[in-house]
């Protein structure tokens, strides 16, 4: 799962990129930063448990690519630098950034509020919007180019409706596309369409506290999921070991650290689940959406699973920590062959036949 982070200058974004991944990215470097980009594991009880069962030369969890793009600037810094961009070549910087954000799968956006002096509620109105503009000039775009073209009526309709919601301010996550549609739009990438969760990144004094009522109103309103947590707090508790890591969040009352809170919301917020495979080799979780057809799974694996998938041997973790076994599962009748069309269950574990 790929989540790009995006916040104005001075909100905490490259703090809490440290506090997700571990790292230690530079921080305040301004307008001029780069993308950093860093990896963290999904931590799984269920892939320790199996890991400790087959003792595998290998075990790999499933992991979160954080990508913390540069600062974004305010209204009236984006329309006075418009000009300037141009007239530098600066377009193809943020026409390559703007390329980088459509890539990932959800946004964060972090929003300052910590201080009292700024308005959390106004940023994430603030990017939002531009989200909506990035994508208007998309649509424009393609607009023009298709009245050129002939024989794509059907996107040409498609892609008015969306300029018709964007021309209002609105996202594209307040249309429902049906499948076909879906398959037409899946190359542009919009921003407004991907999933989104705010972090309000709060002082210190509210690190394990939840959201105040009236923020939790504005996102209601917006559809969009949030989370509080401290950045300075968390970036200092995700550099400690795991020994006086613990003890630190108890002291500061805090059940889990952040980078658990924010996979768990952005699990729910995509509709995501895990499935494993387990043997000598490799125990090993792989991320897949909710109601992801078997074959589809098989692909998440190699691509020539995909393509010569026979059948899945599947067995509900439940079902394997109770027996023990795949062979006792199987003499319980809690081992299933299962065809291409199968929905895969979050905590199968499948074993896939095709032909190579």
């Amino acid at each position: 799962m790929k989540v790009g982070l995006i916040g104005r200058q001075g909100s905490g974004k490259t703090t809490i990129f440290n506090a997700l991944t571990g790292l230690n990215a530079g921080l305040g470097q301004g307008e001029k930063a780069e993308s950093h980009i860093g990896v963290t594991k999904v931590p799984d009880a269920r892939v320790d448990r199996l890991s400790a069962i087959f003792q595998p030369q290998k075990t790999t969890y499933a992991e979160i690519r954080f990508t913390d793009f540069p600062a974004s600037q305010s209204q009236e810094k984006l329309k006075a630098n418009a000009a300037l961009r141009q007239a530098q070549g600066g377009e193809h910087s943020r026409t390559t950034l703007l390329a980088q954000m459509r890539d990932v799968d959800a946004m964060a956006l972090v929003l300052g509020a910590f201080d009292g002096s700024s308005d959390p509620i106004k940023e994430l109105r603030d990017l939002l919007t531009e989200m909506i503009l990035a994508d208007l000039a998309v649509v424009e775009n393609r607009l023009a180019r298709l009245k050129k073209e002939q024989g794509k009526e059907r996107e040409g309709d498609v892609l008015a409706s969306c300029l018709k919601t964007l021309e209002n301010e609105e996202s594209l996550r307040n249309i429902v596309f049906t499948p076909d549609e879906e398959t037409l739009l899946a190359g542009f990438g919009f921003l407004s369409r991907k999933a989104v969760i705010a972090l309000f990144n709060v002082g210190e004094d509210g690190a394990g506290k939840e959201l105040p009522d009236s923020y939790r109103e504005e996102l209601r309103k917006l559809q969009i999921a949030g989370l509080a947590l401290s950045a300075k707090v968390e970036m200092e508790v995700a550099q400690l070991n795991e020994k006086d890591r613990q003890a630190f969040l108890n002291e500061l009352g805090i059940s889990e650290p952040a980078r658990d809170r924010f996979i768990r919301a952005s699990y729910g917020l995509l509709d995501l689940i895990s499935f494993f495979t387990t043997g000598e080799d490799e125990v090993k979780a792989w991320t897949i959406k909710q109601g992801t057809s078997a074959r589809k799974a098989a692909g998440k694996i190699h691509s020539d699973i995909e393509r010569g998938f026979i059948r899945a041997e599947v067995a509900a973790y439940d079902d394997f920590i109770r027996y023990g076994s795949e062979a006792k599962c199987r003499e319980a009748g809690r081992l299933r062959l299962e065809g291409k069309d199968y929905p895969v269950q979050d905590g199968d574990i499948i074993h896939f036949r095709f032909n190579a």
